[in-house]
């Protein structure tokens, strides 16, 4: 159904400059391409192939090869049999060539995207069941959680904002399946990457920024890490913006200089305020003007005022680009997020949440809340952190211990070719606060009962990182992991049978 030739190949590249000369006309046959891919493993008759990324290793186009490309292209030159485009940035290619060979299906669809440190996924939820609700199953979402691209079958995501040939791929299939809108969580990776090159949204959402994802193979820097985040405004036609973010300023700078339009909810002072009530899952949007008709009392499934601020971005997402308001509380008070604040009651009295938090902010939101609903009681988390990519999570992670919580089990988390336990003595290095009572178990399984057990009736546990997450990075490999809520139930149910 989709096809490029070469003819049309050379002009596109040629045309974004992304064609490296050469001294003599070495533009190949003309040949019609089927399939595109960046991976041995996907090799179809007629299969473009594309050499990306800084790991790449010649045996991958050798065995591409051998599987019939013929033609591949790639900034590094290499001797073999299959004839070579060479391009001065081959993630820009992927993008350009992508969009025209799945005829452009971004240009019809109506576009929102997220980023942020935390939340993306609890917004895109929101947001995607308001315009469920509003226009049926026409919705697509790809969030890190659940892809769908016909509004009905859902399955497991691989990265938060997928690579370029596979996003475009996803919106072709939205687009023949008849539908109107797609929700999609953007990561800083996916900007520095340039998986979204190209690609400008309806409308943005900006949550906040902390530092996060620093490490040698993800951002050298929180400044580069920011800036990616940034992008999202620049390719925005207009933006959602947390007033209270840290570094706000410099967002409403940006919008302001590059004349987008933009509205912001949070404290007092934004445009849409959020006003918490005494039931902790309910908040009121109070705003002075009101300029998109949703002032009122909303509540959700799940508790904590930094999800009434993301059901806020929603909410004024959602309504800014008109989608019928009569159904927005009732999306609100159904949306359920996969492995974000699932709720235990323990049988002597004391709450469990299961959620996905891993980071400074989540993590301290998640102990903020633990002492709003029981302020006399204890606050206990349990957490890791993953191996090989976000360092600098665990000293954070530790100074989010420090502030916030009473006491702290460190366990095991996607630790992949790391030793959990020193990966678990970076954050124990970085808990600073002598009165908080530290346990080490690195059985994740034993490190939940040990967090469930320590809790008295007015304390709250939080078992933190995982979420729903049915697999632990090990070594390379994805091992079986039962999940955190399934070994929450287990040891209630022992408890209620003693």
């Amino acid at each position: 159904m989709y096809t490029i030739t070469t003819t049309e190949l050379y002009t596109l590249l040629r045309n974004h400059q992304l064609l490296v000369s050469s001294p003599i006309d070495d533009t190949l046959p003309e040949q019609t391409f089927h399939h595109l891919s960046y991976d041995s493993r996907d090799v179809q008759t007629q299969t473009l192939f594309f050499c990306k990324g800084l790991a790449f290793k010649e045996a991958l186009l050798l065995d591409a090869i051998t599987k019939g490309v013929t033609v591949y292209l790639s900034e590094i030159s290499y001797d073999t049999q299959a004839n070579e485009i060479l391009v001065t940035d081959i993630r820009e290619a992927m993008a350009v060539i992508a969009q025209a060979f799945y005829r452009h299906p971004q240009d019809q669809l109506i576009k929102i995207a997220m980023t942020g440190t935390k939340g993306k996924t609890t917004v895109a939820y929101f947001v995607h069941q308001i315009l469920k609700d509003a226009y049926g199953p026409k919705v697509a979402l790809f969030s890190s959680e659940e892809t769908t691209t016909d509004g009905v079958h859902y399955h497991p995501s691989v990265l938060t904002t997928p690579e370029a040939l596979v996003l475009y791929q996803q919106m072709a299939q939205a687009v023949e399946n008849g539908l109107t809108h797609v929700v999609m969580e953007v990561s800083s990776q996916a900007y520095k990457t340039k998986r979204v090159f190209g690609l400008t949204f309806d409308l943005g959402i900006f949550l906040n920024i902390s530092p996060d994802h620093i490490s040698p193979i993800e951002h050298e820097t929180f400044e580069e890490y920011f800036l990616c985040k940034q992008e999202l405004l620049l390719h925005s036609k207009k933006m959602v913006m947390n007033h209270e973010s840290d570094h706000f300023e410099v967002l409403e700078n940006l919008c302001q200089i590059n004349h987008i339009p933009y509205l912001t909810y949070g404290g007092s002072t934004a445009d849409y305020p959020v006003i918490a009530m005494d039931d902790p899952r309910a908040f009121e949007l109070k705003s002075a003007t009101d300029p998109l008709a949703i002032n009122g009392n909303y509540a959700l499934t799940i508790f904590g005022h930094f999800n009434h601020e993301n059901a806020a971005a929603a909410l004024l997402a959602t309504a800014w680009l008109e989608t019928p308001r009569n159904h927005m509380k009732e999306s609100l008070s159904k949306c359920v997020i996969p492995g974000r604040m699932t709720l235990f009651d323990l049988p002597n009295g004391a709450l469990a949440f299961v959620d996905f938090a891993h980071n400074y902010l989540s993590l301290l939101s998640m102990g903020q809340l633990a002492k709003e609903i029981r302020p006399h009681g204890k606050a206990i988390v349990m957490t890791g952190s993953a191996g090989g990519k976000a360092l600098s999570r665990r000293k954070d992670m530790g100074l989010a211990i420090t502030q916030i919580y009473d006491v702290a089990i460190l366990t095991s988390d996607d630790p992949n070719f790391e030793n959990p336990n020193a990966i678990a003595d970076e954050i124990q290095q970085a808990i600073e606060n002598p009165e908080v009572a530290v346990y080490r178990e690195m059985d994740r399984e034993q490190a939940i009962y040990l967090a469930l057990s320590l809790a008295g009736p007015q304390d709250v546990v939080v078992l933190a990182g995982k979420g729903n997450e049915a697999s632990m990075k090990i070594e390379g490999h994805d091992a079986p992991y039962d999940g955190d809520a399934i070994y929450a139930q287990k040891w209630i149910a022992t408890q209620k049978e003693a």
